[in-house]
């Protein structure tokens, strides 16, 4: 049976649905509509029923009847979620019979299930708590045979981990190479004023804090907090907390001590973001820290002109997506979500010894049961790099971000500016020099290599450099933590690139007769 051939229905069909209800969070809609289209604290909820064209008016109706009591009692998030298992659920149904879903029945379940695999299976667990609260409600389109098969079956739950496990390329943490290269290319563009002080603020606290996006979407410029002692500074961000039971946004905080680096320019900028919204907000220390811009859009109370978490996440990605960094694993730009920051950050507490409490902590859990995939994760591949994978890695992660100077370093540059590394090479051969022409602080010639301002001569003695850095590093992968041992990595493979980029100028000259 099609829908438009389905009885129109009367008032004794069904119990009619109230034209305004309340969500959790006090905001109003209209549940008998549609189309529910509303803003929820940090959250867009846009949920359209007249796309489930697979169920019957009746189910539709009951359908809404469910997810205002979620609307009502659990989070905004918790019920996008659930309309979309269930969208899914239906046009699998749809799918295997053909049919428009008047009922759900047992053998509709059995099927779904069969269709999903094992990996899968939780989807209908998801499901099964909606369909189960169906029931409860009394509401119309699930039998009692669906609802005593749910009760008699154990469903496999969300694999939990995988990513962290398998150290999957992906979703999974990012590799201290990794995390080192987005670090300087976010710097560098910020030099280069490609990002804004804005977006370069929010992509460094995602990376030092790895909280959720929903998180900085309720973040004020009054959670930027600074301690006075002994004539020193200490910088707090006030975190809002998040995924809490029952508690309403803004309700609770984590407080995160920030780098003084970092915490100076935070501060800063939220005193012009202040400064910004004092004409627009009676309470400019109410502005939110990471702002839309100003529009003429209704914002929930307390929460005018904050992002959603959704435009948070989709503004982080596009950040990252600026720098193109590529990962030594893949040879690709590096897959960047929000997850993976998060995923890093307890990857690297557990790999320092930190235990599950003080990791839980960290990601701001409310206990331990999802935190012990950390502390089980396979350890990262550092036990071994050697000149063979130094060479071969080299090209894929693209560390060396300078250029070759294909002259005689005698002939050319400025003696002040040319960077020796006796040290490395028992020689005063320059293995380059500086395109900035100035003293910048950082140690030579380890922050040369990954450094863009970097020139490096042809003839150099970077064979040198590169042997003596491999040494170095198997020497302490003896007698020292691994990870100190592996701190110079990505230095490794910027020297690499530039040995193998020096031996093709050279080949390409001598085959034709440079």
């Amino acid at each position: 049976m099609i829908l438009s051939q389905l009885p129109s229905l009367t008032e004794d069909d069904y119990r009619p649905l109230p034209t305004t209800a309340r969500t959790r969070n006090g905001v109003e809609f209209n549940p008998s509509s549609d189309h529910w289209n509303y803003r929820d604290g940090a959250h867009s909820v846009n949920l359209n029923f007249s796309v489930i064209a697979e169920i019957s008016p009746m189910m539709r109706h009951s359908l809404k009847g469910v997810l205002l009591w979620y609307a009502e009692n659990l989070s905004p998030a918790f019920l996008i979620s659930g309309f979309a298992h269930f969208k899914r659920f239906f046009k699998e149904l749809f799918a295997q019979n053909g049919l428009v879903l008047e009922e759900v029945r047992s053998t509709d379940l059995i099927n779904y299930r069969a269709s999903l695999g094992k990996n899968k299976e939780w989807f209908l667990g998801y499901v099964a708590g909606f369909l189960k609260q169906w029931e409860g409600l009394r509401l119309p389109g699930v039998s009692s045979d669906a609802i005593t098969f749910l009760s008699s079956i154990r469903l496999s739950g969300n694999p939990k981990g995988v990513a962290v496990l398998t150290m999957d390329p992906k979703q999974g943490p990012f590799t201290s190479i990794e995390l080192e290269a987005l670090h300087c290319a976010l710097n560098d563009a910020y030099t280069k004023r490609e990002l804004s002080l804005g977006d370069y603020l929010l992509a460094w606290l995602l990376m030092m804090l790895g909280q959720r996006p929903i998180q900085y979407a309720y973040l004020k410029v009054c959670d930027v907090l600074t301690i006075s002692q002994d004539d020193a500074q200490t910088y707090i961000l006030r975190i809002p907390r998040a995924k809490q039971l029952g508690t309403l946004p803004r309700s609770s905080f984590k407080e995160r001590a920030l780098t003084p680096q970092i915490g100076a320019l935070l501060l800063a900028y939220s005193e012009t973001v202040k400064a910004q919204f004092k004409h627009h907000l009676d309470d400019p220390n109410q502005a939110p820290l990471f702002p839309e811009n100003l529009s003429g859009r209704e914002y929930p109370p307390r929460l005018e002109f904050h992002q959603t978490g959704q435009h948070i996440g989709q503004r982080v990605k596009a950040i990252f997506a600026k720098l193109q960094v590529q990962s030594e694993r893949t040879g690709q730009p590096l897959h960047i979500s929000p997850t993976r920051f998060r995923r890093t950050l307890g990857t690297r507490a557990a790999a320092e010894g930190h235990g599950e409490l003080v990791i839980a902590e960290l990601l701001d859990h409310t206990d331990t049961q999802n935190v012990w995939v950390y502390v089980e994760a396979t350890p990262e591949m550092v036990a071994r790099i050697d000149r063979a994978m130094a060479v071969q890695l080299a090209p894929l992660a693209q560390a060396f971000s300078g250029i070759i100077i294909d002259e005689d370093p005698r002939q050319g540059g400025h003696p002040a500016s040319n960077i020796f590394a006796p040290q490395y090479t028992q020689e005063f051969t320059p293995v380059g020099d500086c395109g900035k022409n100035g003293f910048c602080g950082f140690a030579a010639p380890i922050a040369c290599y990954t450094c863009r301002k970097f020139h490096a001569w042809l003839d150099g003695p970077h064979e040198a450099v590169l042997d003596y850095l491999l040494a170095e590093r198997q020497r302490l992968m003896v007698g020292t933590d691994p990870r100190i041992a592996a701190i110079n990595d990505r230095t490794i493979l910027a020297v690499a690139q530039v040995v193998q980029q020096c031996k093709s100028i050279r080949t390409a000259r001598e085959q034709h007769g440079g």
